[in-house]
């Protein structure tokens, strides 16, 4: 892969970045097995950015971008 292609792909994922600041995954913790009786805890974890962080990468792909070209 040259640079504008990885430029291009960090374009991409910054502007992904951008509009979804964030994610949630779930998982399942067993808190209680006695026997036949199972009870289980879902526990949300939130995954956060800033769109700050998708705007520097949506720059630097310019920049790779534009230093291909030369």
């Amino acid at each position: 892969m040259n640079a504008k292609n990885i430029g291009i792909l960090i374009i991409i994922i910054g502007a992904i970045m951008v509009f979804y600041t964030g994610f949630n995954y779930v998982t399942t913790e067993k808190v209680v097995d006695i026997g036949p009786i199972e009870i289980n805890k879902q526990q949300n974890h939130p995954v956060q950015w800033s769109p700050i962080v998708g705007v520097v990468l949506i720059i630097g792909g310019v920049v790779l971008v534009a230093k291909d070209k030369k």
